[in-house]
């Protein structure tokens, strides 16, 4: 919004306002956009902590699970609401509204937000332990997830929109055998040329699955004190780097990825999350104040999502949120043993002391506080490692 009303002012008066063609810099823009961020974060924490506090919307506690977490029962919960405003806000300020590829992110974030607010109300509220059932939640999810993907089957090569429904009639023409161009390759990070071609269905399956998937490991991530909101600080920053070099002609072909025009524009939104969860982190650190809840978790792990499928690096986010996809994997693996062995034996066994994989590490013998940190630390060097990628081919 800030760089149309720059733009306007200087057609009124070119030599009075010439300063504000400074807002035309991207890397200016996205500095301010996580500045916004955390200001807005850090001035409305306090009151959103008291509100919720107020409303009575504590955290429930399970009884079988860590002991020791059983002291933050009544912690104020749903505080993802306040980095989806900072989010939010900051980016609408910032951000070019005539790029579409925000707009797709922004609309992913706050819809997986909402899905994320129903289940948090039903649990806190409510009362109703079980929030809102997973085939539920799932449904909402792949249909959020869904639509982004067959929007971005045809938009992600960086075409206008018109050009988008170009390439949907020569699908659909060709009897749905029409390949999409190779910005929509599934590119493999540390090789110089080599990607595969996914096809329309191809892509919409894996950006379904890149998606969803995101969001739900977040999810079961967040469950200790800071956790999470930091490797999503991490990634996102990360990312922004792959989004300014994807949407950069010069930067894209010297370093060999795709031209993608316009996915620069999402260093405004990386830096806003990043800004944002900088400013939740103050109140999340350990002992929280406050707890992120399913509508930020979801929300944010299916932003890195959606981002990554439009800079072309799904990869690289496996690679870089490798503490996410640890976390789902025990959980998968541990659920899955657990049914086997029911079946086989008659009684479930698990691999784990308890899952997701930071329990586990709890139950161990680590403090909360070595688990997170070292997580962090894991998730730095993972985002080296994806962004040395950028040079190493």
């Amino acid at each position: 919004m800030l760089i149309s009303l720059a733009q306007w002012l200087q057609t009124l008066s070119p030599e009075a306002w010439s300063f504000l063609r400074v807002f035309q810099y991207l890397t200016f823009r996205a500095v301010m956009a996580a500045m916004t961020a955390l200001l807005i974060g850090m001035i409305a924490g306090p009151y959103v902590i008291r509100r919720l506090t107020e409303l009575k919307i504590g955290q429930p506690i399970r009884e079988y699970g860590v002991q020791e977490h059983l002291a933050k029962r009544g912690t104020p919960t749903m505080g993802g609401a306040l980095i989806l405003l900072s989010i939010a806000l900051s980016t609408l300020l910032w951000f070019d509204w005539n790029n579409r590829f925000v707009w797709v992110v922004l609309i992913v974030t706050l819809g997986f937000g909402a899905i994320g607010w129903v289940d948090d109300w039903r649990k806190v509220v409510d009362k109703n332990p079980e929030g809102m059932p997973s085939r539920e939640k799932y449904f909402w999810q792949s249909l959020i997830g869904l639509l982004a993907a067959i929007y971005l089957a045809f938009n992600v090569s960086g075409t206008s929109s018109l050009g988008a429904f170009g390439l949907f009639y020569d699908w659909v023409a060709s009897g749905f055998t029409q390949a999409l161009p190779p910005q929509a390759d599934l590119i493999v990070p540390f090789f110089k040329s080599v990607s595969y071609p996914l096809g329309v269905l191809g892509f919409i399956f894996f950006t379904y699955v890149v998606i969803v998937g995101a969001s739900n490991a977040v999810n079961l991530t967040d469950g200790l004190d800071g956790l999470a909101i930091m490797p999503v600080v991490m990634v996102a920053s990360a990312l922004g780097v792959f989004a300014y070099v994807t949407g950069n002609a010069v930067f894209s072909r010297y370093l060999l990825l795709p031209y993608i025009p316009g996915a620069g524009e999402l260093l405004i939104f990386c830096a806003a999350m990043a800004g944002a969860g900088l400013a939740f982190l103050w109140f999340n650190a350990y002992p929280a104040q406050v707890f992120m809840g399913d509508v930020g978790a979801l929300a944010l792990g299916g932003a890195l999502g959606t981002i990554a499928v439009i800079t072309r690096q799904e990869i690289v986010l496996a690679i870089m949120g490798g503490v996410f996809v640890l976390e789902a994997l025990s959980v998968m693996a541990q659920v899955s043993w657990f049914k086997y062995t029911k079946h086989r034996y008659g009684q479930g066994r698990r691999i784990l002391l308890m899952a997701p994989l930071h329990h586990h590490f709890e139950k161990s013998g680590w403090k909360e506080t070595q688990v997170v940190v070292r997580f962090w630390i894991i998730t730095m060097l993972l985002c080296l490692a994806g962004l040395s990628s950028l040079k190493l081919r």
